[in-house]
Order: structure tokens, then C-alpha cells, then sequence
């Protein structure tokens, strides 16, 4: 595990505290999201989603110049999985944002990661944080006639797919060092949607306004959080990490608040708190399980 929460990461000044990097990496992917919603009424989201893709992979590839002779195929066979996993979770999403409340949306999508973390655990407490996550879904669908399903599907496969993007991020920067993973992935994942991007965004792909909205939208989302993440994860706690990653779908629900003027229902919010506890709850517990076969 790394050291404390409050101990500076490498490279940095000490009063660089690597939680308010995560915070930051948090506020700039909800805030990319919003501005990415604000697309939509000038083009398709999926369309919005493979802009977003095609920039962060140029800007990666710009940074990175990844290696790529002498790969093996198990390296490019995680490589791949890992981007298609990026690719769905970004084209899921974004057409649920076109459907449903962007915190609503994000609230549904985070019980992917949820669900990864709570998969391995053995111990009837944990069941308390499955509850409790799963009263946040019940009370959604309080209001049949307020339930948009089509959009609520879309998070859910939104969720599944970040679920796989966490499972693969491992290996995928075992085999990939540095910066080249995420760099290829993108890569693979704006390749991915290259074709169903160009069909729905037609002309409107070529307006300057969208073209520097989705170069944006790639920096907020992508660049700037991987970036800050990836110093953070140097000398900040998995646990810490977990626990402020909880945060997503308040900081959603407050971007597209300030940004679009989305406002979400008592009872959306009293879901999204009982995921937002879930979360942190089963981040807490798993920190505290005694370690296996160390």
C-alpha cells in the first residue's frame, strides 16, 4: 500500500497534497461531461463520444509515442479489450446523458465499479453496502411515469463497461508502461467508433464550435484527470482513493447543475446518497480486511 494521505508524491511541492489532485482529476471529468452534453444539440452523442475518443487519443499519442514493434499478442489482446471497454463506457453514457439527468446517470453508471469492489469480499457486512446500493436503484423507479429505461440501460451498460475497464486497467498497465496503455486504448477505442461517429455526426463535424468543444471535452474527460490520477495514485492510499472516486456522481450532479441547469428530484437524490454510502462504506471495510497470503 502507499504511504499516508497527506504525504506528498514524488516531483511534487509539499503543498501539493495528492488528494486535491484526485478532486481536480473529479471536477474535470464531470465538468468535461456537461460541456460534452452541451454538444448534443448541435450534434449526435455518438458522435460526441468518438470526437472526444479522437482527440484524447491524438493528444496522448502526441505525449506518449508509444512503442509498437515487437508487442506480443497477449499485449496487444489486453491493450484491445481494455480500449473497447473505454470506447463502450464513453458511447454508453454519453447516450444516456441524452436520455436522463447526467447525476442520475453517473449515479447508475458507478455501481460498475461498485460492484468490482464488492465482488471478492466474503463478509456478511458487506452485504449491508449491496442493500443499501440496491434501495438507491429501487427508489428510482419510484415514479414509473419520471423513468426514462432506455437511458437508465445505457448507464447500467455504461457501468458494466467501467466495471471491465477497472478489471483490464491492471494488466493493461503491466504490459504497456507509462502513458502507452491509455495511449493505444484511446487509440482502439476512437478506431472502435470511427465509423458510427462520422455516419451520425454527417457535416456538423465539420463546424469549428463542435471541433473545439470536443478538443475540450477530450482534455477535461481524459488528459487532465489520467494525469492527475496517475501522479496522485503515487502516494495516496487505494483506500483514499476509493473513497473520494465515491464522489462522482455528486461532482456530476453538481456540473450539470452549474453548467446545464439540470436539477434532480428528492427522490434522485436520496438515490444517488445511498450509492454515494454504499461506496464509501465497502471502500472502508476492504481497506480494514486483513491481507491474503502477503
Amino acid at each position: 500500500m502507499s504511504g499516508p494521505a497527506d504525504a506528498p508524491a514524488k516531483g511534487l511541492p509539499r503543498w501539493l497534497n495528492p488528494v486535491w489532485l484526485v478532486l481536480g482529476a473529479i471536477v474535470s471529468v464531470q465538468f468535461g461531461a456537461a460541456f460534452a452534453k452541451s454538444l448534443f444539440t448541435l450534434t449526435a452523442p455518438t458522435a460526441v463520444a468518438w470526437l472526444r475518443m479522437a482527440a484524447a487519443a491524438l493528444i496522448f499519442w502526441v505525449f506518449a509515442r508509444p512503442r509498437l514493434r515487437g508487442r506480443t499478442w497477449p499485449e496487444w489482446r489486453v491493450v484491445i479489450g481494455y480500449g473497447v471497454a473505454l470506447a463502450t463506457m464513453n458511447w454508453s453514457i454519453y447516450m444516456s446523458f441524452s436520455r436522463i439527468p447526467i447525476g442520475l446517470a453517473v449515479t447508475i453508471e458507478f455501481l460498475g465499479p461498485l460492484a468490482v469492489a464488492l465482488v471478492g469480499s466474503r463478509r456478511a457486512r458487506d452485504l449491508v453496502w449491496v442493500a443499501l446500493a440496491a434501495v438507491g436503484v429501487v427508489l428510482l423507479g419510484v415514479f414509473p411515469s419520471t423513468v426514462d429505461w432506455i437511458g437508465i440501460g445505457f448507464a447500467l451498460l455504461a457501468g458494466a463497461a467501467w466495471a471491465a475497464y477497472i478489471v483490464l486497467s491492471g494488466p493493461t498497465g503491466a504490459a504497456w508502461e507509462g502513458v502507452t496503455g491509455v495511449s493505444v486504448g484511446s487509440l482502439v477505442g476512437a478506431l472502435v467508433f470511427l465509423v458510427p461517429g462520422l455516419v451520425t455526426g454527417g457535416t456538423s463535424l465539420w463546424q469549428p464550435q463542435v471541433a473545439l468543444l470536443a478538443v475540450l471535452v477530450g482534455v477535461l474527460s481524459s488528459v487532465i484527470p489520467y494525469g492527475l490520477e496517475m501522479v496522485a495514485r503515487r502516494s495516496i492510499p487505494a483506500s483514499v482513493f476509493g473513497i473520494l472516486m465515491s464522489l462522482e456522481p455528486a461532482a456530476a450532479a453538481l456540473a450539470a447543475l452549474l453548467i446545464l441547469g439540470e436539477q434532480l428530484s428528492v427522490v434522485e437524490i436520496i438515490a444517488m446518497a445511498c450509492v454515494i454510502v454504499a461506496s464509501v462504506g465497502s471502500t472502508r471495510t476492504l481497506a480494514k480486511a486483513p491481507a491474503v497470503n502477503e
